[in-house]
């Protein structure tokens, strides 16, 4: 059993490379703890994940997949399609934000706005109206986006809520593999200038800012035990898209 404690402090993790269905199980997992968590983390290798409610997976999307050019991965928050891999991955756990959701997305997104400000890229929240139209989340900027002055979407965000309780996913766009966009999206990837940090730089960088300016308790560093790792192993298959998937809800279901 955690312990209770552990609630008092925001559990931060190191900045793990694994697979899409490690990694959105360790996130739900989070939640599913009931304390703070914020981590930052890399894909290990090219993978489209696809938001809670995105019920139309495209057959070339699944083609790829077969192919192994990418993973297909069932995120637990919502929004469109994200393709990972030249992407720094954000996921904020809060166990009590504000209950209105625009409030929510405004204050967990402060720290990334103090650190690209700190970069000299100023970030705004995107204005167009959220739609699940759409298929690719770079597609649109809305209010849970963030965006340069010209328009160029740098971060895009989703949120999943359960009890109360608020998980927050974000892709900041670094290094675009242009042509697999292509390929998925049937568009030109956003047309995103290179940052003047990177790697070990820019990820402290955002660390220094999430604790300044995240209302969350101090953070208290350290890495999954091993009981916790195997908890979250049995989980992985819920979260992976195969030629053939069940409703994403009764996915989601059964890790509630």
């Amino acid at each position: 059993m955690d312990d209770p404690s552990a609630s008092l402090n925001t559990r931060r993790l190191p900045s793990y490379r694994l697979g899409g269905a490690w990694q959105m199980a360790i996130d739900h997992w989070l939640l599913a703890q009931g304390g703070a968590a914020l981590r930052l983390y890399h894909w290990q290798r090219p993978t489209l994940s696809l938001g809670l409610h995105q019920r139309r997976i495209p057959d070339h999307w699944r083609s790829l997949a077969a192919a192994g050019r990418l993973d297909l991965v069932r995120r637990p928050s919502g929004g469109q399609a994200v393709l990972h891999g030249g992407d720094l991955t954000y996921a904020l756990v809060w166990p009590d934000p504000p209950g209105n959701r625009q409030q929510a997305y405004r204050q967990a997104c402060l720290w990334l706005q103090q650190a690209f400000a700190q970069l000299g890229q100023p970030l705004a929240f995107g204005s167009a109206p959220a739609s699940l139209a759409g298929r690719n989340c770079f597609a649109s900027s809305t209010a849970a986006d963030l965006v340069h002055a010209d328009g160029s979407k740098r971060i895009g965000s989703a949120q999943f809520w359960s009890g109360g309780r608020l998980l927050q996913h974000g892709s900041i766009q670094l290094a675009v593999d242009r042509q697999l966009w292509q390929e998925l999206f049937d568009s030109p990837a956003p047309p995103l200038a290179p940052l003047p940090a990177s790697g070990g730089e820019l990820e402290q960088l955002l660390l220094d800012a999430a604790s300044r300016f995240l209302p969350l308790p101090r953070a208290q560093d350290g890495p999954l035990r091993a009981e916790e790792l195997a908890a979250i192993a049995a989980g992985l298959e819920r979260y992976r898209v195969g030629l053939a998937e069940s409703s994403p809800e009764a996915t989601m279901a059964r890790t509630t």
